[in-house]
């Protein structure tokens, strides 16, 4: 699906793409894909030499949970020592957090093909082979303990969103009771490896340059939105596109 993509961008940008055929899930259960990414990633920064490129100049890239994979990815090596530091990293309408599934443009979003907001959570769920029945609880955000809502509305609030965003159409979510029974659940959902945008400060403070592109008629525009305040709050310089017309898959 992704060739003749790797290879304009090959062409267009005169750079070696290198493109990591990691394994799917269910069959390969999650974190298998960020072992993957990761490992191809170690691996290329420690040969880039023998490929022709210059170690300091490699760039990690991805779009939608390829954007994941890039960002964790590039938290992951941010306390490599050994290795070459990343020049940049490219997260194309990545999918960021499951805290909130009502941010604005879940709202306005839920029914905008291709992802609609009801596809999100289940192909989420069955990336860490999760049961599909907690989907409505989820959308509540019964997943989120009161301990887990104080520490990451700091950096998972509507709040952070512009207002041009929510003249579409936004609503305050209700805040309903956390279950203990999800708390479970919440501990995989939750993990930086599968929502880079809970990251702790000291990680996101060490990231490389980044290029964020987000799609007005996408539920994860908002991520993006998030992820680019919290690397600007800490001083990372960040290229953000906003495609206005765009819809996730645009690429």
């Amino acid at each position: 699906a992704y060739e003749r993509t790797c290879r304009s961008l090959c062409r267009k940008t005169n750079s070696v793409v290198v493109c990591v055929g990691y394994r799917l899930a269910p069959e390969h259960p999650f974190p298998a894909q960020f072992e993957d990414c990761l490992t191809a990633a170690i691996h290329f920064l420690r040969t880039a030499q023998d490929h022709g490129v210059d170690p300091s100049r490699v760039v990690i890239c991805g779009d939608s949970s390829g954007g994941t994979l890039t960002a964790a990815v590039a938290q992951a090596l941010v306390n490599r020592r050994d290795l070459p530091k990343l020049r940049a990293q490219i997260l194309i309408y990545p999918f960021l957090q499951c805290v909130d599934f009502n941010l604005p443009s879940y709202q306005q979003n839920e029914r905008v093909p291709i992802l609609l907001k009801e596809r999100t959570l289940v192909l989420g769920l069955k990336y860490i082979n999760k049961d599909l029945s907690h989907i409505e609880t989820i959308f509540k955000g019964c997943h989120v303990s009161e301990d887990q809502r104080l520490k990451y509305q700091k950096w998972v609030n509507p709040d952070y969103i512009p207002h041009e965003f929510k003249t579409r159409g936004y609503k305050p979510s209700q805040t309903y009771l956390p279950l203990k029974e999800m708390s479970e659940l919440a501990e995989f959902m939750f993990d930086p490896v599968f929502s880079p945008l809970l990251a702790e400060d000291s990680v996101i403070a060490q990231l490389p340059e980044t290029f964020i592109l987000t799609c007005e008629f996408d539920v994860l525009r908002d991520d993006g939105l998030l992820y680019k305040k919290r690397l600007e709050d800490h001083g990372i310089k960040v290229t953000w596109c906003h495609l206005q017309e765009g819809f996730h898959g645009t690429v």
